[in-house]
């Protein structure tokens, strides 16, 4: 990798050469994290070791609590290297989509969009909001995001499903406990080491008018657009960009993208994998409860990892479902420490 990225011709495809910088980038992080791990390990172990002869009961505690945190930090760096599926290492598309009960229901899809956003951010992901369809008093009805670093679909592909909360709702006068469903979709960026043909005869284009708070900024030509794969039935739009063109190349990414990934989902169900399905937004079809009224507990249905801490879920923590998950399609049980 070092001799390639350091060959003169290197930057005559610049494309090319951005990739491989970017792999030998990531290489070289995993290797630094893992010697930084040992290194951090052969330090607590001294210091463990010194505490014990110098019966320093507080020193002991925490070093073993710094062996702990070392030993969950080495769980995680297992599964990620073991991210290797074809689109694992890639960017990925989340669709978040409201289920029916109007206004309840679209403030949902917005408090999961939120969720996640948050959660890429503190993995220092960046985020790019492609597509938005508002709730008619709030929420929004749908909208598809794209979450931009390293290993994004491999974590986040186990969060396809419908997503359901229980809460006393802020929008009934009577103060009456509501449940509401949304489901969220996740699919991979495609990039050009994967194949995904699409005859543009089977494609049906509508262009409109881009969304906006209003103002100056409002695009006042029909430069958003939709596409509808005649064949499967799959829709996806783009009104991020003030050109038609470039929403257009992004509508084709993000199309690619679903297709890719429904192929995917027929190879899973075939081998008899879990199924990332996307199904009625509704009962008996959920992965993951949020329950804030009577009691506080967020549970995944497929794991069974729960936890009282809603309000962290809520606000990005979600890395003991997204590892659990992970493990239950590698090692057939969901248990991130193996």
């Amino acid at each position: 990798m070092t001799a390639l990225t350091e060959d003169p011709n290197l930057w005559n495809d610049s494309e090319r050469a951005q990739k491989l910088l970017r792999e030998k980038n990531q290489l070289e992080s995993a290797l630094n994290g893992t010697k930084q791990l040992e290194r951090d390990l052969k330090d607590n172990l001294e210091l463990l070791e010194l505490a014990e002869m110098e019966g320093d009961q507080d020193m002991i505690a925490e070093a073993e609590k710094a062996v702990f945190a070392l030993k969950d930090r080495a769980a995680t760096m297992e599964l990620e290297s073991l991210l290797s599926g074809e689109a694992d290492a890639n960017d990925a598309f989340l669709e978040v989509n409201a289920g029916a009960g109007g206004t309840e229901a679209q403030d949902w899809a917005l408090i999961l969009l939120r969720m996640y956003t948050r959660w890429a951010e503190q993995h220092d992901y960046k985020v790019e909001l492609l597509d938005e369809t508002n709730g008619e008093e709030a929420g929004i009805k749908s909208a598809t995001i794209q979450i931009k670093g390293h290993n994004a679909y491999g974590w986040l592909k186990s969060e396809s499903g419908v997503h359901r909360l229980v809460r006393i709702s802020p929008f009934d006068s009577q103060a009456r406990r509501h449940t509401s469903f949304s489901s969220v979709s996740v699919t991979p960026v495609i990039d050009d080491k994967i194949n995904v043909e699409i005859n543009e005869k089977d494609v049906k284009v509508d262009t409109f008018r881009a969304s906006g708070a209003g103002g100056q900024h409002v695009n006042k030509t029909d430069s958003a657009v939709r596409f509808t794969h005649i064949p499967t039935g799959i829709v996806v739009s783009c009104q991020q960009e003030r050109s038609q063109h470039k929403n257009r190349a992004k509508a084709w990414d993000m199309l690619r993208a679903r297709i890719y990934e429904m192929e995917l989902r027929k190879r899973e169900e075939a081998a008899n994998a879990l199924e990332a399905t996307k199904t009625d937004i509704g009962w008996g079809h959920q992965i993951r409860s949020y329950v804030l009224q009577p009691y506080q507990m967020v549970k995944d249905l497929r794991t069974n990892v729960e936890t009282s801490d809603s309000a962290g879920v809520l606000n990005g923590d979600l890395d003991r479902f997204l590892q659990a998950a992970l493990a239950q399609r590698l090692t057939g049980h969901g248990d991130p420490q193996g």
